[in-house]
């Protein structure tokens, strides 16, 4: 199988899992919308721990501007999951919290058909996030799952993600 094949492959496996999975994404949603990606993450209402912490951070107005940025945006179930008091030092550490958000946004639009085909993605905190893909599931990481991807908005994407990414110390 040629690479492109295996690419096309990876690339409909991923939007069938996600279709299958009961997360795709509305017709609407893969076009590049009138709202950037803090408005669209949200109007989605799924992003609130999210929103606060872009909040907090004073990343509101980077990432509603019309620099183009890929998002991976974890729901508030993610964040859910991250232990109390690692919440409560990020939101009293903005150097801390900064970094860890920045770990989650990469610079451009880069849309899912490109993700598949990547092995790393450069983040805007300046540490890299591998990408791997096993079966129809893509994962950054190796244990945070794209769970639906290509949500447009005026200045990028954002492609939904199951958990908290965490930088490497630096």
């Amino acid at each position: 199988m040629t690479a492109r094949k295996l690419v096309a492959c990876v690339a409909a496996a991923l939007a069938t899992a996600v279709a299958v999975g009961g997360a795709a994404a509305s017709p609407s949603s893969s076009t590049a919308s009138d709202r950037n990606i803090v408005q669209t993450a949200n109007d989605a209402g799924q992003f609130k721990t999210l929103v606060a912490l872009v909040k907090r951070a004073g990343l509101a107005g980077a990432l509603s501007g019309s620099t183009k940025v890929t998002v991976f945006a974890p729901t508030d179930k993610a964040f859910a999951r991250v232990p109390q008091a690692t919440l409560r030092k990020l939101q009293r550490n903005r150097a801390l919290l900064r970094a860890v958000l920045l770990y989650h946004v990469a610079k451009g639009d880069v849309k899912a058909a490109q993700v598949v085909k990547l092995r790393t993605v450069k983040t805007l905190n300046g540490a890299t996030v591998r990408v791997g893909v096993k079966g129809n599931r893509v994962y950054l990481n190796r244990k945070v799952r794209v769970v639906k991807t290509d949500i447009g908005a005026s200045n990028g994407t954002i492609h939904v993600i199951d958990g908290v990414l965490i930088p490497p110390a630096s």
